[in-house]
């Protein structure tokens, strides 16, 4: 794999090969984006004797561990997160400068930022053949959004539209939108980025070990949240509902497992504490056993305020978890209300009635479960890769 080329005064690494179609994945991110999702399409790409390359910044603790499978070059591109920042200017520059050199066939752009300084980085290509696709992993003005979201975001996504080929959208409410109102050449549905749903299969065997490693017995009832820690993940609500439990007998049984990393780790850490709740709290950060943790759980709490279409709660429905969300855009693409989860109102009160009645109704939530691991096979890789190759060969 080729790191970056002597533009930007490294050495590079690989070879370009000549006549080869050519590939470019642009992301704001690497570990948390460009690894979790776009594998699959590398290796995909590579089958076909494609040249693949990805442009996003490296964001490992340690840059050595940056190692990109199925990977011919990458390019450390230094894009903030916040598109206003002055950093993003350079990053601009240097993504132009790896787009109109490296004749691309292709570019698929990814999340806000990448997505759009990669769009205006590819103009030049895109009148040389170039196409350039862009998934939406939720747009930020949707239906409830803050005023400033559709102040901020809607010109930018509309005006961007007209130097997209093609605008892919993975929930329908996005897609709706975009077919009416952002000019994209073309608009399309797909069904998320796809999970590999045989990897969240029940095992009572380790479903046990793995409450035993985590220090739990068979009679705890086990409530999960995977997402990052970020005020619109919103554990909050579920710290405040299990606090209005405490005062049940079920409560001295009820465990709430945080699985997950990010800025408020320790804000929440001092709310349990302060509601009286820490030792029935577990924080345990970036995890790489996701399916045993989901295995090993009663129930998925997932109270987001914003949503695109999440992976979390599609892993969550694999494993056959019970689920208790909220009804925003995304979820309302996923869970059937009484059939294969649950709409909460986002309060504290609403969730602790809610996993009060489900705690007392095991039943129900097997019930919940059987229907939520049959509706999330629509979802499954193997579907959404066929989905994406007929887009990419129609190009």
């Amino acid at each position: 794999m080729k790191k970056q080329t002597e533009l930007f005064g490294k050495t590079p690494r690989g070879s370009m090969v000549m006549g080869k179609k050519k590939v470019l994945f642009v992301a704001t991110v690497v570990k948390t984006h460009i690894m979790q999702f776009h594998i699959p399409y590398l290796r995909m790409f590579q089958q076909m004797g494609w040249e693949t390359a990805v442009a996003s910044r490296n964001d490992y603790e340690d840059p050595q561990d940056c190692r990109i499978p199925c990977c011919d070059a990458y390019y450390d591109i230094p894009f903030e997160r916040m598109p206003w920042k002055p950093g993003n200017l350079r990053a601009y520059r240097m993504l132009k400068q790896v787009i109109d050199q490296g004749n691309y066939d292709l570019i698929h752009c990814h999340t806000p930022v990448g997505a759009l300084i990669a769009r205006l980085a590819a103009r030049k290509a895109r009148k040389k053949g170039t196409k350039v696709i862009y998934t939406a992993h939720g747009l930020h003005f949707f239906k409830g959004a803050p005023l400033a979201n559709w102040l901020l975001y809607y010109p930018v996504e509309w005006t961007l539209a007209f130097v997209t080929d093609v605008l892919i959208t993975i929930n329908r409410e996005d897609y709706e939108r975009a077919r009416k109102h952002l000019h994209a050449k073309r608009v399309e549905f797909v069904p998320g980025v796809g999970i590999d749903t045989e990897k969240f299969q029940s095992d009572p065997p380790a479903r046990q070990r793995k409450r035993r490693e985590l220090g739990f017995g068979d009679e705890d009832f086990l409530i999960l949240t995977v997402a990052e820690m970020t005020r619109n993940k919103n554990h909050t609500t579920v710290l405040k509902a299990l606090s209005c439990l405490k005062g049940e007998p079920e409560f001295s049984r009820m465990h709430y497992l945080i699985c997950g990393r990010g800025q408020m780790w320790p804000e929440l850490e001092a709310e349990a504490k302060a509601l009286g709740i820490g030792e029935h709290v577990h924080f345990l950060g970036y995890r790489t056993d996701a399916p045993e943790l989901y295995g090993c759980s009663d129930l998925f709490a997932f109270m987001p305020y914003r949503e695109g279409l999440p992976v979390a709660l599609m892993e969550a429905m694999s494993s056959g978890l019970p689920i208790v969300c909220t009804k925003i855009r995304g979820n309302t693409d996923l869970i059937d209300d009484g059939v294969c989860g649950v709409f909460c109102e986002n309060s504290p009160e609403a969730l602790a009635r809610q996993l009060l009645e489900l705690y007392r109704d095991p039943e129900r939530r097997e019930k919940l479960g059987r229907n939520a691991a049959r509706k999330v096979l629509a979802y499954d890789e193997r579907n959404v890769h066929e989905v994406m190759k007929k887009i990419y060969l129609s190009l």
